[in-house]
């Protein structure tokens, strides 16, 4: 290959970016037929279906994400409403996205990230400007505002919670309530008549997020049942834990009883805290907790873990369900059942 003086090589072949046209040629077919083929808008055969996408395959075509948009077709992109400030559980969130962008990227569609901070306008503006094909909103509100919003769009919404208000709009979530039964049950069933919770702080219940009033509901359940005095706890900060800690801790050696606790959040803070004073959970103190199966496993903690994967893959079945109209349009409400998994933050009953 000679190089000229104006650095351009003579002779050489510039690359050409395939087109749906040439996917046509290459598959013998119409270039609206590639394109139904992309879009679902019409039938197509098995035959002629496949022979499409084995064309796209070899030519390693990639459509246009705005053309296909401004044509009327499938964005192949799903948006994610979440908070951009978290106050807890960032990475119980980023699992989350992880095992969502996961399944998204399976199925050929990438994700778009929205700020919860925009409110009901974030979901206005994706569905307005035609910018995804379905929205997955996360960290959801007892008292959520964009819920009457998403019973007016026409793309698919599904929540990551239980809203109060949940007729005619799709949520999936975890089974808060029966983890805080679980864990108040496991905790009588060791001989314990006190429990206390150590719950989210008021940075995260001033949120309203929906999970905290379902778990409370389950724990107080559950006290009621096996007759166990329940007693709630929102430390803020590491100064409000120790304190909280002093004050159980104190207690329970006036009854000259092995403390019960829970834990829902600030897991390693309040175990160290623990481990500073000379208790060991399983031993000198029962600890049960609601966390993920790797904090359960890391700390050696008798948990119900709130299966972040398990509740991504889930949505996002639903989600594309939805997309491809197979899923049930009137909405729903569906559970991740709870159950727990003994390790050695108890004594054997």
């Amino acid at each position: 290959m000679r190089i000229d003086d104006d650095g351009v090589g003579r002779g050489t072949t510039v690359a050409k970016t395939p087109t749906s046209a040439d996917v046509a040629r290459e598959a013998g077919v119409s270039q609206s037929t590639v394109s139904y083929v992309m879009s679902g808008k019409r039938p197509i055969s098995e035959k002629t279906r496949q022979r499409v996408e084995d064309a796209i395959a070899r030519l390693t075509y990639e459509p246009h994400a705005g053309a296909r948009a401004l044509a009327g077709h499938r964005t192949s992109t799903i948006a994610v409403v979440m908070p951009l400030r978290q106050a807890s559980g960032a990475q119980r969130l980023m699992t989350f996205v992880e095992e969502i962008t996961l399944a998204a990227r399976a199925r050929d569609h990438d994700v778009l990230l929205v700020t919860a901070d925009e409110g009901p306008a974030g979901l206005r503006r994706v569905a307005g400007r035609s910018l995804c094909d379905a929205v997955v909103v996360m960290e959801v509100g007892s008292s959520d505002e964009r819920v009457r919003l998403a019973r007016s769009l026409a793309l698919p919404v599904v929540f990551v919670g239980i809203p109060d208000d949940r007729e005619g709009i799709h949520c999936l979530d975890f089974d808060f309530a029966g983890a805080g039964e679980l864990l108040v049950a496991e905790l009588a069933g060791l001989g314990h008549d006190t429990v206390d919770v150590l719950g989210w702080g008021d940075d995260v219940v001033a949120q309203d997020f929906n999970y905290v009033p379902r778990f409370a509901e389950g724990a107080r359940r559950a006290a009621a049942a096996h007759g166990v005095e329940l007693r709630w706890h929102e430390p803020d900060d590491e100064r409000g834990r120790e304190a909280v800690l002093d004050r159980v801790l104190g207690g329970a050696r006036a009854r000259s009883a092995a403390p019960g606790l829970v834990l829902t959040a600030a897991i390693p803070e309040t175990l160290r805290a623990l481990s500073e004073r000379g208790l060991r959970p399983g031993r000198d103190v029962d600890v049960v907790a609601l966390a993920t199966d790797a904090e359960g496993e890391a700390y050696g903690l008798t948990a119900v873990p709130t299966e972040p994967r398990d509740v991504s893959r889930r949505v996002m079945e639903r989600v594309f369900a939805l997309v491809d109209r197979h899923g049930p349009s009137a909405g729903g409400a569906e559970l991740v059942p709870a159950r727990i998994v003994r390790r050695g933050s108890t004594r054997q009953a």
